[in-house]
């Protein structure tokens, strides 16, 4: 392990100690309740940014994900009796098996393609679980009675699923996977014809992503105790945020994805409690000026004025022009 890399992982360390700390300075259940959703959309961000950024397949159906995984917590209580904390082992299962004919099927197709099919998705498994009555109650959703309403418990857990994504993420994203992965979003052409299956690899990178996404939403379930089709489906509010989200953040980045989830939350509830009305207007546009003017998000901008400062390149992480290992 180089110098570099050990200051990375001191500096991970450093962050979860602080992290660990933060319920016992910051003890207002509506901060905690803040930084519980950053978590969240942190994990969504992670987990989508594993296909959409490194492997280049950007998909508009996570929601479909995010909405199976809390489904199966729900209906575990509505139909069983069960403890919707079960939802937390069955939910990504679930997901990730929804996920396998999805990408068969999706991975046929490139670019727009895939973007519209994986949209269409989204939408097909909203329709499909509000006209299921009798199995998902429909449009009336799912309510269940939560057996634990501490913030800092929530928020522990909650980090919990955002470490263990971060750390799944990083060692697939930084083996012999996430150079073939990168290789299909530079070129797939060029990657196939060295023989690699990117079929394959794309599925390899969708299971995954559709697994610590329907984490996200089994713990979301437990959280707010309550779900509909219109919540968990939705495509602006998820699929559509969950881009932003890692845009803001930064693509094909190891923490870029939380540092967009944090911004765009706490921007999100300062805007609406100062703007009223006006708030999606500004901060729409606070959002394009970010795109307009740092492409590479939050973190893609820091790296390039590090590169500015050490234009040698060899003590960047990923050697200063592979996308695969930024941290």
């Amino acid at each position: 392990m180089n110098k570099i890399k050990k200051l990375n992982w001191l500096f991970a360390l450093l962050v979860l100690l602080a992290a660990i700390a933060v319920p016992w300075v910051i003890k207002a259940p509506y901060h905690l309740h803040i930084l519980i959703l950053v978590m969240v959309w942190a994990t969504i961000g992670t987990a989508w940014n594993l296909l959409g950024g490194y492997t280049g397949q950007v998909s508009f159906g996570h929601a479909a994900f995010f909405g199976v995984g809390a489904y199966a917590a729900g209906l575990l209580n509505l139909h069983y009796g069960l403890s919707p904390w079960w939802g937390m082992a069955l939910g990504p299962v679930v997901a990730a098996l929804a996920a396998l004919p999805i990408g068969l099927i999706c991975f046929r197709l490139r670019g727009p393609y895939f973007a519209l099919a994986m949209l269409a998705l989204g939408e097909i498994f909203r329709l499909m679980f509000t006209n299921l009555t009798e199995f998902t109650n429909g449009a009336k959703g799912v309510l269940i009675m939560p057996e634990i309403t501490s913030k800092m418990f929530f928020y522990y857990v909650g980090l919990t699923v955002l470490v263990v994504t971060l750390l799944v993420t990083y060692l697939i994203v930084h083996s012999k996977i996430g150079y073939y992965l990168v290789s299909i979003r530079e070129d797939q052409d060029a990657a196939t014809s060295l023989g690699i299956p990117t079929t394959f690899y794309k599925n390899v990178a969708l299971l995954p992503s559709a697994f610590f996404t329907g984490l996200a939403g089994a713990f979301y379930m437990n959280y707010v105790a309550f779900i509909d089709p219109n919540i968990v489906f939705n495509l602006s509010n998820v699929s559509v945020m969950v881009i932003l989200v890692v845009m803001m953040g930064g693509v094909a980045t190891t923490w870029g994805p939380t540092i967009g989830a944090g911004i765009y939350i706490a921007l999100g509830e300062y805007f609406r409690a100062t703007l009223g009305s006006a708030n999606v207007l500004v901060f729409g546009i606070l959002v394009c000026l970010i795109i307009m003017f740092m492409p590479n998000g939050i973190i893609g901008g820091l790296e390039t004025l590090k590169q500015k400062f050490f234009r040698s390149g060899t003590g960047l992480p990923g050697g200063g022009n592979g996308e695969v290992l930024r941290s």
